[in-house]
């Protein structure tokens, strides 16, 4: 509504103030303001030297123990102190690429790829099951909790959406468990779940269902710590659908019907 349709519809308006061009600067200044962070948090990427590491694997051992809510946490200390929920220090994205690519150099090895396939599954590793799937699942759970989550019986008279580079935070902070378990425990135990047998098959769909479930339970906990939003417990629901392809992929078995996730991958990536 314009200043001049208030006034004639016997509505007091201050001068000067027209509600659509006060909500048309809203937005602009919200979106320099996230084009600015996002600048920054690259630019601080680039500079090793500007990373809190130490604070990075305080937080990498905290989503391992049996309170990883605790890390979303400092997320609220930032809002109250920098007015955004995200990170602004990248050390715990800098730190999860390099385990990611050390880790890769080390399956290569240990599968005795050639040069060229090793850097295929390096990239693939890195670009699809880290970079491409974090955008895609960033990108969606803010536009779902954006759209369909957001609390507007809250207390709080400024509506609050939830930003992209924190969705993408939760992402790198749900992906971490699962780094550990399909990149770190299952290289050990190459020579058990590569088997043929019920238990190489057990083990291996164990830990990968293990590794999704952790996955989808701290990507919950990452939007249940926003206070604007509500019924995040839909982040939960494909746990649902991880346990559900585990136990028919167990009751297939005797009927030739069970694959084992670890020689699926390994034949996909090195065969």
């Amino acid at each position: 509504m314009s200043v001049d349709a208030a006034r004639h519809r016997g509505l007091t308006v201050p001068s000067g103030a027209d509600p659509l061009l006060t909500t048309a600067r809203k937005t602009v200044a919200a979106g320099t303001t996230a084009a600015s962070s996002h600048a920054h948090y690259l630019s601080r990427l680039a500079d090793f030297r500007q990373m809190d590491i130490q604070s990075a694997l305080d937080q990498m051992k905290t989503l391992l123990s049996t309170r990883p809510h605790v890390v979303y946490k400092t997320a609220y200390y930032r809002k109250q102190t920098k007015n955004h929920w995200a990170r602004d220090d990248p050390a715990f994205v800098a730190l999860q690429f390099i385990f990611l690519v050390i880790s890769c150099i080390a399956y290569a090895i240990s599968f005795r790829a050639p040069f060229m396939e090793g850097v295929a599954f390096l990239l693939y590793s890195v670009l699809f099951n880290w970079l491409g799937a974090g955008l895609i699942v960033a990108s969606l759970g803010r536009e779902v909790a954006n759209r369909h989550l957001t609390d507007h019986k809250s207390n709080s008279h400024v509506r609050q959406s939830v930003e992209w580079l924190y969705a993408f935070d939760i992402h790198c902070n749900a992906f971490f468990p699962v780094f550990v378990l399909l990149y770190g425990v299952q290289f050990f135990l190459l020579p058990l779940v590569l088997g043929t047998s019920l238990v190489a098959l057990l083990l291996s769909n164990t830990l990968y269902a293990v590794a999704l479930a952790w996955y989808w339970y701290i990507t919950h906990l990452g939007y249940r710590a926003l206070p604007f939003l509500s019924q995040t417990e839909v982040f939960l629901f494909p746990i649902a659908a991880v346990a559900l392809v585990y136990v028919l992929n167990l009751v297939g078995y005797p009927f030739g019907l069970g694959w084992n996730a670890s020689r699926l991958l390994a034949h996909l990536y090195f065969d």
